[in-house]
């Protein structure tokens, strides 16, 4: 049994504090735009367009998982006072809606691009494609995922279920006496486990991609990690996959916390049904369209 008696805040000085989540959080995405631009360069793609993708994500995920908490945890506390909205230091964010905001905003990234090719006078069929980024841009999310768990873990919310394995978690600091499951480190865990998947698959990729050469891809061009979007789908398969097992070991929160959830299953659990599904259903059309091409 190990006791979680973490101070949530790393150090302090008059008014400043430095909170170990702030600082997890930003250490995770100081790691994922390192990467990703490095990414970007080997692949001879214009880190210009990356940093300027990057502002688009940021905001929208930041928005998006205020929301997200808004909307699907506790709607009916910030109904009747919406004010707390917009005081994000009180902490507050759901990774659900900063999936949904990351996709707006990457959407939003693609319109203005094209708009700005069509300024240039770039003909219609050679602007840029909402597929040419999409790939590369999630495999480092992950990472930024599960920085953000441990930094829950140091703040002693997103608890997990009551255990009595020898590695559960007392969270002394929320005045419990009795051991709790650490999803949130099984969840950091888990995601740096998808990112591992995504870098790998892609370093294989890219390997081959170089091996072939141009007028060699188009011969392999029914091999799945070839596919646009393979990516993409794949870390929504993995992702809320994960997701969706380790709700299984979470406390109820919020208003399903009074009922225990419909079904038994917590929000974060209905909320990955839906991307799984669908992540699922490309993996088979594709999957179908190659078949009879073979």
């Amino acid at each position: 049994m190990i006791i979680n008696n973490f101070s949530p805040i790393l150090f302090s000085t008059g008014p400043l504090e430095i909170r170990w989540y702030s600082l997890l959080f930003a250490f995770g995405i100081v790691i994922d735009y390192l990467l990703t631009r490095w990414l970007f360069k080997r692949r001879g793609w214009r880190v210009e367009d990356f940093d300027t993708a990057a502002i688009f994500l940021f905001l929208g995920m930041v928005i998006g998982a205020r929301l997200g908490e808004v909307f699907f945890y506790h709607f009916d506390y910030y109904m009747s006072a919406p004010l707390e909205i917009f005081k994000v230091w009180k902490g507050g964010l759901a990774s659900h809606g900063a999936a949904i905001g990351l996709l707006i905003s990457y959407i939003s990234f693609w319109a203005w691009k094209r708009r700005a090719d069509a300024r240039a006078g770039v003909k219609k069929e050679l602007r840029f494609e909402f597929s040419k980024y999409a790939d590369i841009l999630v495999i480092g999310m992950p990472i930024v995922a599960g920085f953000v768990r441990v930094g829950n873990f140091f703040n002693s919310e997103i608890l997990g279920r009551a255990s009595d394995l020898p590695w559960a978690v007392v969270f002394a600091k929320n005045g419990e006496t009795f051991a709790r499951h650490p999803s949130q480190i099984y969840e950091a865990l888990l995601a740096w486990g998808v990112f591992v998947v995504l870098f790998l698959l892609w370093r294989k990729r890219e390997k081959l991609l170089k091996a072939l050469g141009p007028l060699g891809v188009s011969k392999l061009s029914r091999k799945m990690t070839l596919q646009p979007y393979f990516f993409l789908f794949l870390f929504v398969a993995l992702y809320f996959s994960s997701r969706f097992f380790v709700e299984f070991f979470k406390e109820f929160t919020g208003q399903e916390a009074v009922n225990a959830g419909w079904l038994g299953l917590t929000m974060g659990q209905w909320l990955s049904v839906a991307p799984v599904i669908i992540a699922v259903v490309w993996f088979g059309w594709k999957g179908l369209a190659n078949f009879k091409k073979a």
